[in-house]
């Protein structure tokens, strides 16, 4: 068992917990972190990390193993100090009191702020010999098969927080969450008595009825608590519930769900026949539940898979089209007007109008659509600005063609002038040469330059880098040198004396 001793916090310094966090670092690749990785990552600037790591294991932050492989891992007392520095820094805690709780996967504590006001701290421990078969009851590891316990830990602390954040935003009776870091979860204290204390009630009736009441408006937000025992529930001087302790709930999509829900509820209702010798004949069952909410899709609860959440999705996404139709209907639907006469005939006269005039053009003779043309090929011609002499040339010479297309020879030399100087082209483009040549220019491309101060900056900065990793390697190198000399000068030492002494 893990029992929290905060009276080494006060004196380590930055290089320990420089130490520390470089072993809990290591440990996301390393099951033993070895030493000369953690002098790298560590980085200090006057070395000494070997002295420091001999100082964490004595007083138990990590553990040193030389089985098989050699290195060093971190305990749960180190976790707990490097989560109460970082709540401490964020000025959630300036004190740690008292144990008042302990329970099968956690441990709960008294803290204080600067302001002298007391939350309550709960650290997540799981791994103990009570409770192993987290696979089997639990699903952090999700796809995963071996981690730590730590991590694990870890997890089930940000479910918890994520649980009782969504919670009580939605006024449910659950602790107001404060913070949370790593393993630790920081919340308010709820000032009453676990359930399982409590020995005589004035109204057990009104008790029962209030606990049944949050179990179903827990399940209308689509989750189940699947813990819903004394132990976690607590009782006020005014006979009202909170409800703790969150990391094993689930989905009402869950298989189990309806196991889980009776369960719940036969719980309280055994406990109270029980210890207050009162059975509540109306209870709640699981498809009474009418889902209000879905909190549950929110913070991913337990059973609710990714195809539940893109089948959920679906179906919203089709019901908000189904209500835009809806409303796109309502506002496209005639209002009923009452029209007069007059307005009628009135109507009559304006759709008769356009069908008088497309009749009107049909009956135009096809001399005049010819004019027309004509007049507009007139225009566009005299409105073209020739480039050079031979443009206007060929201007008046398609002028001259249009006036007599009787002429086939006109026609002939006209192509043939169109053909080799282009006169209706743009204007911008370069004009032909009289051979019928282009006049082709050729750009070389400029290539930039850099600054050579940029190139030495660029050198330079390279240059520093490769040497600050060449530093940190060696280091790490020269500390493991530098102990193993030590030992053999302790060995030889050693010898000397024996012999001196004549052993």
């Amino acid at each position: 068992m893990v029992k929290l001793n905060v009276s080494m916090l006060r004196y380590l310094s930055r290089d320990h917990f420089r130490v520390l966090t470089a072993v809990e670092m290591g440990m996301k690749n390393h099951e033993l972190v070895p030493a000369s990785l953690v002098a790298s990552i560590a980085a200090l600037k006057h070395g000494g990390c070997y002295k420091i790591l001999r100082e964490l294991v004595k007083h138990k932050l990590i553990a040193y193993d030389n089985g098989k492989a050699v290195g060093y891992k971190l305990t749960y007392g180190g976790y707990d100090y490097l989560a109460l520095k970082a709540l401490s820094a964020h000025d959630i805690i300036h004190s740690v009191g008292n144990q008042i709780g302990m329970g099968k996967e956690s441990d709960i504590y008294i803290v204080a702020n600067e302001e002298g006001q007391q939350f309550a701290l709960k650290l997540h421990r799981l791994g103990r010999t009570s409770f192993r078969k987290l696979k089997e009851k639990r699903d952090y590891l999700k796809k995963r098969q071996n981690s730590s316990w730590l991590y694990l830990s870890r997890l089930a602390a940000m479910k918890e927080y994520a649980y009782l954040k969504v919670l009580h935003d939605n006024q449910y009776p659950v602790p107001k969450p404060v913070d949370y870091n790593r393993h630790a979860v920081v919340m308010q204290l709820v000032d009453g008595y676990p359930l399982c204390q409590v020995r005589e009630l004035e109204n057990p009736g009104a008790v029962f009825s209030d606990m049944m009441d949050l179990i179903v408006r827990l399940a209308g937000f689509g989750l189940i608590h699947c813990d819903f025992n004394e132990f976690n529930l607590i009782l006020n001087g005014k006979d009202q519930v909170t409800v703790i302790d969150f990391p094993q709930m689930v989905s009402t999509s869950h298989l189990n769900a309806q196991w889980y829900f009776d369960r719940d509820v036969q719980c309280i209702r055994d406990f109270f026949l029980r210890r207050f010798n009162f059975e509540g004949e109306a209870y709640p069952k699981f498809s009474d539940i009418v889902r209000s909410q879905n909190l549950d899709v929110e913070i991913a609860a337990s059973g609710f898979t990714k195809e539940m959440d893109k089948t959920f999705e679906e179906e919203a996404a089709a019901a908000l089209g189904t209500m835009r139709k809806e409303q796109e209907h309502l506002e496209e639907s005639p209002m009923e007007e009452v029209v007069d006469d007059d307005d009628v005939d009135d109507d009559d006269d304006l759709e008769l109008k356009p069908e008088s005039e497309t009749s009107c053009r049909d009956h135009l003779s096809p001399c005049e659509d010819e004019k027309k043309t004509s007049g507009t090929t007139e225009e566009r011609v005299a409105t073209t600005t020739p480039n050079t002499t031979t443009l206007e040339a060929t201007t008046q010479a398609t002028e001259d063609g249009n006036q007599d297309q009787s002429d086939e020879s006109d026609l002939e030399d006209l192509s043939n002038i169109n053909r080799t100087h282009r006169p209706y082209r743009d204007v911008n483009d370069d004009v032909m040469d009289h051979d019928g040549t282009d006049d082709v220019t050729t750009e070389t491309p400029v290539l930039s330059t850099i600054d050579s101060v940029e190139v030495r900056k660029r050198v330079k900065k390279s240059l520093m880098k490769k040497q600050q990793m060449a530093r940190r390697r060696k280091k790490g190198e020269e500390g493991a040198m530098t102990r193993s000399r030590r030992e053999k000068r302790d060995d030889v030492k050693q010898s000397v004396h024996a012999y001196n002494s004549g052993w």
